[in-house]
């Protein structure tokens, strides 16, 4: 069930975020601009202020300050429409609104039980010189967390169909700052100035001020638009500017995705202010969540039903929730007419021998307790979406993993989150694979339960790659990122693995990837497996540095559990359980680097001691390596 409590909405505002049509800042506003061309907006805590002024010629720009620093500067706002003069000038405005909210609201599931929304918010109409005149609508909010903005074309004469060519939204920042782009949702990162990125950069983007703050560039609620990735600003220095995917075809009234700059004191604060997404988001539209149900997941590759029932036995030893039977169970994923309303295994996949009986794997599974998935790409789901959905249901399958999904053009974009709804409507739960990224829609619906576009170890990255994901992808939503075991092709120590369940969020968090059940010999180490939820009540970052560290602490109930990733270099780093209850004693179960000197990459050692608030770790990690805490009440 989604939950709402408003404390106030609507109420006035304080002096310090009252909106002014006055120059109140030099360093916000263009000093002469006049009352009637330029506004300011102020976050609850009035750190974050979000100025917007007309240019001279009637343009659109805007600017964004943290206390009292410029974080971006002079950019640019409009909107290209087809066979139409762009929306980037020639405005003048119309009328102003100001608002606020303060809500707390309880997310199905997430990395903490409860959600405050807490914003002002600025409402610009504007009209331009065109005959007759276009109205057009920009909304500003002002969170603690950050700012964000979206454009509304209303209902007006001579403007009901229309075509988005582009979009002129631009980051256009103070300084050329060092960033953290990728190419693809599934790429590379890599460590680079503002003026050196590249077209088709991903969002969301991560950039580090010297000195503070850390940002992130992203967008929220793309539900019916184009995906947005960023280029390189024409002519502007340390400017980027939205690069939309394809065409948009749409019809007034109609509201574009938030666009928003988070903004925190470190790269782990923007971590702990990521709900900023889901607060851009539409409320929980599913009225009975209760067949939603988080866990953890072991593939099953071998197409048969021995191989089934066997993950099966793993899944309740080892205290998982669901198997998932992976590509082939239906015949050839690539093949367009491959029929997934059968159960006909691709018998040319490696390691499918025997027969599968499906059914009879699914009444196996019910029967102790454990819930089956299943793979299916995007060729039979394009065509035979509706008619598996609630055959899947009858089955007695609980979610599905949707395959190689088109993503980016508005097209796929509605396409693929309208086949979420659907999947709803038939109680099942969804995990989104390949490149598609999240930008909140879990929150409107949650059976949205995990999705990839994050280089996870399919690729077998190294542990620095590990390093950056936290900050940057793991700043939109969860990451599919499966975590494995006894796989020797991993680039880490067996505790970085242990602890990559913990720091990288997925409500269903697939364990094991590459192993098999009869590859388990008993490691005690693998209780961690067994206890580690997959969504939280509570989550602190307690330090972190960009591709060199993180430790992040959640909780659940009582209970907490501590991840630390390390890279680059043997690291000795401190960790104090100050979030821990004052003057309680709890025992803390360590899973970490048997050699630290990275020597012996498959051998965790296990410790337990006695703790409290007062208690600081010292973990001592090879280069490629972790360390994994449970912390119980004694």
């Amino acid at each position: 069930m989604c939950i709402a409590n408003a404390d106030s909405a609507n109420r006035p505002h304080s002096p310090l975020a009252a909106i002014t049509l006055a120059c109140l800042c030099a360093m916000i506003l263009v000093p002469s601009r006049t009352a009637a061309s330029a506004a300011e907006l102020k976050s609850p805590d009035g750190q974050t202020v979000v100025a917007f002024y007309l240019a001279d010629d009637g343009g659109l720009f805007y600017r964004v300050a943290y206390r009292g620093r410029p974080i971006l500067v002079d950019s640019r706002l409009g909107l290209d429409l087809k066979d139409s003069p762009p929306m980037d000038r020639a405005f003048r405005i119309v009328e102003l609104a100001e608002s606020s909210r303060d809500e707390t609201w309880r997310p199905v599931y997430g990395e903490r039980s409860e959600i405050r929304d807490h914003y002002n918010q600025l409402v610009i109409d504007l009209e331009d010189r065109q005959s007759p005149p276009r109205r057009l609508q920009l909304t500003f909010r002002a969170y603690d967390e950050g700012a964000a903005w979206c454009y509304t074309l209303p209902e007006q004469e001579g403007l009901k169909d229309f075509v988005v060519a582009a979009e002129k939204t631009e980051f256009r920042f103070a300084d050329n700052h060092v960033a953290w782009p990728v190419y693809s949702a599934q790429g590379v990162y890599e460590r680079a100035r503002l003026d050196d990125i590249k077209p088709n950069c991903e969002r969301p983007l991560t950039v580090q001020l010297d000195g503070g703050p850390a940002v992130a560039v992203g967008e929220a609620r793309l539900v019916d638009y184009a995906r947005m990735r960023l280029r390189p600003a024409e002519g502007r220095p340390h400017a980027l500017q939205s690069m939309l995917a394809s065409e948009v075809k749409a019809s007034a009234p109609y509201t574009t995705p938030w666009r928003y700059v988070m903004i925190a004191e470190s790269p782990g604060g923007l971590i702990e202010k990521n709900y900023l997404l889901l607060n851009l988001n539409d409320p929980c539209a599913i009225a009975d969540t209760s067949w939603i149900k988080p866990g953890k997941v072991i593939r099953e590759v071998t197409l048969t039903t021995a191989g089934g029932k066997a993950c099966v036995d793993f899944a309740v030893q080892r205290g998982l929730q669901y198997i998932e039977y992976d590509a082939g169970w239906y015949g050839p994923e690539s093949q367009g007419n491959a029929d997934a309303t059968t159960v006909t295994r691709d018998t040319q996949k490696a390691g499918a021998q025997g027969n599968l009986d499906l059914h009879e794997v699914i009444r196996y599974a019910e029967q102790r307790g454990i819930g089956v998935l299943v793979y299916v790409n995007r060729r039979a789901l394009e065509r035979q979406l509706d008619e598996i959905l609630p055959l899947y249901r009858q089955w007695g399958i609980k979610g599905v993993k949707y395959g190689f999904v088109q993503v980016g053009s508005e097209q796929w974009t509605t396409w693929l989150h309208e086949a979420v709804r659907k999947a709803a409507e038939h109680r099942l739960m969804v995990d989104i694979h390949d490149e598609y990224r999240p930008t909140g829609f879990s929150r409107t619906y949650p059976n949205l339960m995990t999705q990839e576009g994050i280089r996870g170890n399919e690729c077998m990255p190294p542990a620095e790659h590990n390093l950056i994901l936290p900050f940057t992808r793991g700043l939109c939503g969860a990451g599919d990122y499966t975590v494995c075991w006894y796989c020797d092709r991993i680039k880490t120590t067996r505790a970085h693995q242990l602890a990559a369940a913990l720091v990288f969020y997925s409500p269903l968090q697939f364990l094991f990837w590459y192993d098999r059940p009869q590859q388990y010999r008993g490691e005690p180490e693998l209780e961690f497996f067994k206890q580690v939820p997959t969504v939280w009540d509570e989550t602190r970052v307690v330090h972190g540095e960009i591709g060199r560290y993180i430790t992040i602490a959640r909780r659940t109930g009582d209970r907490w559990f501590v991840g630390t990733l390390n890279a680059v270099r043997r690291r000795k780093l401190e960790i104090p359980l100050v979030f821990l209850e004052p003057g309680k004693v709890y025992t803390a179960e360590i899973h970490g680097d048997e050699s630290p000197e990275g020597n012996a990459p498959t051998k965790v050692h296990t410790r337990r001691v006695a703790v409290d608030s007062t208690t600081v770790f010292s973990a001592d990690m090879a280069a490629n390596g972790g360390e994994a805490i449970r912390i119980v009440p004694r």
